[in-house]
């Protein structure tokens, strides 16, 4: 009997998967490396101190790599953000692969919704505004707010309102322009509304 959990522990070993999760295991451990410098904005753990600032802690990698190119474009990219475009310059597809990977391995903190937003935007997030054409953000991001890494919709459960709010309004303005769908959805939406709603995924968990 042993000798047979040791041969299906060999085997184990052996198969792709295990091959896989020492792959993902030596990409965490490069993008841990590479991301030092982006603590002081986003936290050592992932989870930024300022509101103003996102969490990364979490995010699928597929969202993260997607948004890191995004900046890598610079001013003539969807998301101009000058700090950002130098941060990211000097590295690789695989540099920013990894350091997507290991923010994703993270865990996300928890926020609190307000008493005052859960009515409006519990109400958004889960059944929209027919009215504006607003459709329910549960749809994409799923009912917790945790995204859907296969599709790239990001996990938005427990982010700062603030910069929910400010992305909001980024997709609404044009200044952002890395998702059709925000950018249309965005564009029916009132200050009140993006508030709400925002305040709302905060609490979400």
């Amino acid at each position: 009997m042993k000798q047979f959990a040791k041969t299906l522990l060999i085997l184990a070993m052996a198969s792709p998967l295990a091959s896989l999760a020492n792959v993902d295991s030596a990409l965490i451990a490069k993008g841990k490396a590479k991301a030092t410098a982006c603590g002081a904005c986003h936290g050592a753990d992932g989870n930024s101190a300022i509101a103003t600032w996102p969490k990364l802690a979490g995010q699928n990698a597929k969202y993260l790599l997607k948004q890191l190119n995004a900046f890598k474009q610079g001013a003539k990219g969807p998301r101009n953000n000058a700090i950002m475009a130098g941060q990211v310059a000097s590295l690789s597809e695989q540099d920013l692969k990894a350091v997507s990977a290991y923010y994703a391995s993270l865990k996300m903190s928890e926020g609190k919704t307000a008493k005052q937003y859960v009515k409006l935007g519990q109400a958004l997030y889960r059944g929209g505004d027919l009215k504006d054409k607003i459709p329910a953000c549960a749809a994409c991001h799923g009912p917790q707010g945790k995204g859907n890494a296969e599709a790239g919709f990001p996990a938005i459960a427990g982010q700062w309102a603030d910069y929910s709010i400010a992305q909001l309004k980024a997709y609404r303005d044009g200044s952002r322009s890395t998702g059709v769908m925000m950018s249309a959805i965005a564009k029916n939406m009132s200050d009140k509304q993006m508030t709400a709603v925002a305040h709302y995924i905060a609490g979400l968990h």
